[in-house]
């Protein structure tokens, strides 16, 4: 029989200031679950940033570290172990500041933080490094530094700093797992502090029988005594107690849950009552059901039982939930966290009344040009709130936006999406399907090449040329090409021919938008929103050759004809 208590508690104290410096460039957050579901199944989560002096948007960086690593944290699938949790978010965050830090010329201003993210869980802790700040541990009198700075040593005790968030492309992350045990502490801290106080005083400080919250104050307060000239942060946490239940079992609970058997109207399961089938297919099932406790109607997508051994599927479809959990927006359809525990394989998400966009579409030809604009910008609203997570859906296409009566959209199926920094080499999706047609689908991508943000872009432009028209820009000899040469070659066929009421500058921003080149393609979102609403004088400007060529003729035979008349006037007049 194991202890009385059957949960993880911890006592956890934070201090972070500005020090002699005007601003305060660390940050520091943790976050202990209310819910005893949460807490089992995810733990407790700090973490500690410290941005970089040199660089201009250290304290942005900061900020968004320890936020983005609590955040998304909380909104992985339970299904995730921690280190796979921690590398994912911390990939995706540091891609995200690498962009960000480029958008500067000079190398020396960005967005850069280092950071120290510690995870309990069960009776486990793990800890994830990159940069100078450290992790301690205080067991039996004994205080180790569990990191190893990311430093390089030049001469007369100057050195800097190897690695940080947002310094490079690629990320590599110091990770670690230690058992937990009761009494023991544990210490975050950036060189604010450490690099100030001895370990013989930081063990002094830690081991006086006072709160968390006194120690990390008088730690900080020490630092400042002894001549601290930078911002000084640090989080001091108490293990109380730890979860009874073997880690190993745990794990293997959470990491490897059943598929769920076949559901049909009436059935129950986790709480929840099958109302109807919504949609199936030979990859998911999506259901329609009430939530007993509530009575709120949920839909439920479970993966399909042809892929229980295909350990690439079951990935991708714990992913596609932690993905919708992370994108906050009224254009994406929300995908629920789950407040009881899982008996086997699904995720819920909000039920959205309406219908799919291409039925639309059939039952509403050619809508008024303000209808159609409005449609596109709310499509355009949700990718750019995909895109500013750093995700690309990859599958937009009609039947994956959900439209109501009052014309309002949201997207939906994330089953194809691509989070940046959280693959090292973009691949197709192997099943069949996962990418969508060619009708819809950026031909580079289906070629094999990830353009990103402007595959979206061509998919959204398609979308656009569409509604409009009631076509497809390519025609339907798009959905037989095969390679190459069969993209090159085909030949956009104007807006205004099947629509003649478009005018050119709007016809010439769709054909931009959906060129098979994506040199020749629109780059930014905003570019291509800003063509559709506002003439752009480029494009009318931007005649065709063969126009220019007939204008000049129809000139020279103009004038030609005006010589011959005055010729003519010449000789009356003369013989008058």
């Amino acid at each position: 029989m194991g202890n009385a208590s059957t949960q993880l508690k911890v006592n956890i104290g934070k201090q972070s200031v500005a020090g002699k410096k005007a601003i305060n460039e660390d940050a520091t957050l943790y976050r202990i679950p209310q819910s005893d579901c949460v807490l089992a199944n995810k733990g407790i989560c700090c973490a500690l940033a410290d941005g970089v002096s040199t660089a201009e948007a250290g304290k942005q960086a900061s900020e968004t570290a320890v936020k983005r690593f609590v955040d998304d944290y909380y909104l992985s699938p339970d299904t995730w172990s921690v280190a796979h949790c921690g590398e994912k978010i911390l990939s995706a965050t540091n891609l995200s500041l690498f962009k960000k830090s480029h958008a500067y010329t000079s190398e020396q201003k960005g967005f850069l933080c280092t950071f120290v993210g510690l995870v309990l869980k069960s009776q486990l802790g793990h800890f994830f490094h990159i940069g100078d700040s450290r992790i301690y541990r205080l067991v039996n009198n004994e205080l180790t530094q569990l990191t190893r700075d990311h430093n390089a040593f030049v001469g007369e005790g100057k050195s800097y700093l190897t690695r940080a968030l947002g310094m490079d492309n690629n990320l590599h992350v110091d990770y670690g797992k230690i058992n937990l045990s009761p009494g023991e502490l544990y210490l975050l801290s950036s060189d604010g502090v450490h690099d100030f106080i001895s370990s013989e005083l930081m063990l002094s400080v830690l081991e006086q029988p006072i709160s968390c919250q006194q120690k990390a104050e008088n730690l900080v307060k020490l630092a400042l005594a002894q001549g601290s000239d930078d911002n000084l942060s640090c989080i001091v946490i108490e293990i109380e107690s730890v979860a009874n239940e073997s880690i190993d079992d745990f794990n293997a609970k959470l990491t490897r849950l059943p598929f769920p058997p076949p559901l049909e109207k009436g059935m129950k399961l986790d709480g929840f009552r099958i109302l109807k089938e919504l949609f199936a297919s030979s990859r998911s099932q999506l259901y329609l059901v009430e939530d007993l406790s509530s009575g709120e109607q949920l839909v439920m997508k479970t993966p399909s039982v042809n892929f229980i051994d295909d350990n690439h599927y079951i990935d991708r479809f714990i992913q596609e939930e932690w993905i919708g959990k992370r994108l906050a927006s009224d254009r994406i359809v929300k995908v629920y966290s789950q407040n009881r525990p899982r008996t086997c394989l699904y995720y819920l998400m909000e039920h959205v009344e309406g219908v799919g966009l291409d039925v639309w579409m059939k039952k509403n030809p050619l809508p008024s040009p303000k209808t159609a604009i409005e449609i596109v910008k709310q499509i355009a609203q949700g990718l750019a709130d995909f895109h500013e997570k750093e995700t690309i859906h990859q599958d937009l296409k009609p039947a994956n936006i959900i439209i109501d009566d009052r014309h309002n959209i949201k997207i939906v199926d994330f089953g194809s999406t691509f989070v940046a920094g959280t693959a090292e080499i973009f691949n197709p999706i192997e099943h069949e399907g996962a990418l969508g047609t060619a009708t819809y689908s950026d031909p580079q991508c289906l070629l094999g090449k990830n353009t990103g943000v402007q595959g979206d872009l061509y998919a959204l432009t398609t979308i656009a040329y569409e509604i409009f028209t009631g076509h497809l820009p390519y025609g339907d000899s798009v959905e037989e090409c095969k390679n190459v040469f069969d993209y090159d070659r085909l030949r956009y066929i104007q807006a205004s021919y099947h629509n003649p009421v478009i005018p050119i500058w709007f016809d010439k921003a769709l054909e931009k938008g959906v060129q098979i080149n994506p040199e020749k393609r629109y780059k930014t979102l905003a570019a291509l929103l800003t063509d559709l609403t506002k003439p752009n004088p480029r494009f009318l400007l931007d005649v065709p050759e063969t126009t220019q060529e007939k204008s000049r003729a129809r000139f020279w035979l103009v004038l030609s004809a005006i010589w011959v008349l005055m010729f003519l006037l010449v000789i009356v007049l003369f013989k008058s």
